[in-house]
């Protein structure tokens, strides 16, 4: 950080270049969970929205419970069951999966994605359904295998009509991202909680923060608005 920065934070009592830094540390933190959570989430969420299209009850009855219990339970649940629960199986502790579990990122990162894939499989699902029948049937016409269809077709159109509540999505993954703290993890809400508690000041620190969360959600916005322009320039009429 400049000197001339550091010496303009230090004229105050809390928003300190250490603070400052603090804060940082927590939003890299969360940036990380978020972004992880929600790439993972998106991959795991096609092809299980494609199975819950499924007629078949074999295939399509394992991936509704699924989004139905975690679309059914708080995501603080979640988190709790995780992160307490996988220190309880047997003999867990001597294997290399302790090495990655005994840290609070990784619980907290499953839980998320767990959670993000249930919503993200139903939004699929919704616009895959949607999907108008004539396209499917001109597809068919042409010869496409179910593959091609579903490549082609179904998914680059099942894409533009989830757009808009996808981003719904990544703005609560977002915002729910900051019950984090409660596993030990520095995010946003962990820093806040800190600065907090070192200089008792409960309005500057979580006000502070709360900035820093609206000036995330409004550049997830404006990206969105650009990727809706982009991807439905053909409905607008032509000049």
């Amino acid at each position: 950080m400049p000197e001339f920065i550091a010496e303009w934070l230090n004229q105050n009592d809390v928003f300190t270049a250490t603070t400052m830094l603090h804060y940082w540390d927590g939003l890299v933190t969360t940036v990380q969970l978020v972004f992880l959570s929600l790439i993972i989430g998106l991959v795991l969420s096609i092809p299980l929205a494609l199975m819950r299209t499924s007629r078949n009850p074999l295939i399509n009855a394992p991936v509704w419970l699924y989004t139905y219990l975690f679309r059914g339970t708080p995501l603080l649940i979640q988190l709790y069951i995780i992160y307490y629960g996988v220190a309880q199986i047997e003999g867990i502790q001597d294997t290399f999966w302790w090495v990655i579990f005994k840290q609070p990122f990784y619980p907290a990162l499953l839980a998320f994605v767990l959670n993000t894939t249930a919503y993200t499989t139903e939004i699929i699902r919704g616009a895959i359904v949607a999907t108008p029948h004539g396209e499917i049937e001109a597809a068919k016409a042409y010869g496409m295998s179910w593959i091609m269809r579903v490549r082609r077709i179904i998914l680059p159109s099942a894409a533009r009509r989830a757009l808009q509540a996808y981003s719904n999505e990544v703005i609560f993954m977002l915002h729910a991202s900051a019950i984090a703290s409660v596993v030990t993890i520095v995010d946003l809400t962990g820093a806040a909680r800190d600065i907090y508690s070192r200089f008792y000041a409960p309005f500057d620190a979580f006000i502070a923060v709360a900035l820093i969360y609206m000036a995330l959600t409004f550049t997830i916005v404006f990206i969105f608005r650009h990727l809706e322009k982009r991807m439905l320039r053909h409905l607008k009429p032509a000049n």
